[in-house]
């Protein structure tokens, strides 16, 4: 198996007309949603556990094993993560921190988007909160790797891997070509 080649965007192969209704629908839905939260006076109520529960199911496809149960506890029991230096570092706890980043990371995310456009340097800060004080955080986090790695079973070698992502030599131009593709969207999207 050979390291994905992404094509370049945007994509010539999506038969648009086939999705329209879809995309409708999906407007609808996420102006209904926003309408819901407009409407609140503190929607961080609504949005804090659905977040936690998006973070925990996320975070499976790393290896996390922790429930959107245990994180509450956790957090209910100890407040801050980064404010309790003293606690156990069990496989459970590093797990609910490793979720903890994703949240975190997810409402930065947010936070950004709000002020400027989505780009390799919010990725790159969104992998610095992911990796703070877990698994990998020797890892350079919030830099652009530079090894070939791969999804395999634990312990398998690269030619049994189920998927090889693209070279380290053609991160940076697909990166690059995603950026600009994000930017001419966002640029048809706000004059029209």
């Amino acid at each position: 198996m050979e390291p994905y080649n992404p094509d370049t965007l945007p994509l010539k192969t999506i038969d648009w007309e086939r999705h329209v209704t879809l995309i409708g629908k999906a407007n609808a839905a996420l102006a209904r949603y926003d309408g819901i939260l407009l409407g609140m006076v503190n929607p961080e109520v609504l949005l804090s556990p659905l977040t936690t529960r998006e973070a925990v199911l996320s975070s499976r496809i790393e290896g996390t094993r922790a429930s959107l149960e245990e994180v509450l506890q956790y957090e209910a029991d100890v407040g801050d993560p980064e404010n309790n230096q003293d606690r156990p570092d069990s496989p459970q706890i590093r797990d609910i921190h490793e979720i903890i980043n994703y949240r975190k990371a997810m409402g930065t995310a947010v936070e950004k988007m709000a002020g400027r456009p989505f780009g390799i340097n919010t990725i790159r800060e969104l992998h610095r909160i992911l990796l703070t004080g877990v698994r990998g955080r020797y890892k350079d986090p919030g830099e652009i790797r530079r090894i070939q790695n791969y999804i395999a079973a634990p312990g398998m070698p690269i030619d049994q891997a189920t998927f090889i992502p693209p070279s380290p030599e053609m991160i940076m131009d697909a990166l690059s070509n995603w950026e600009d593709y994000l930017y001419c969207t966002e640029k048809i999207l706000s004059s029209s």
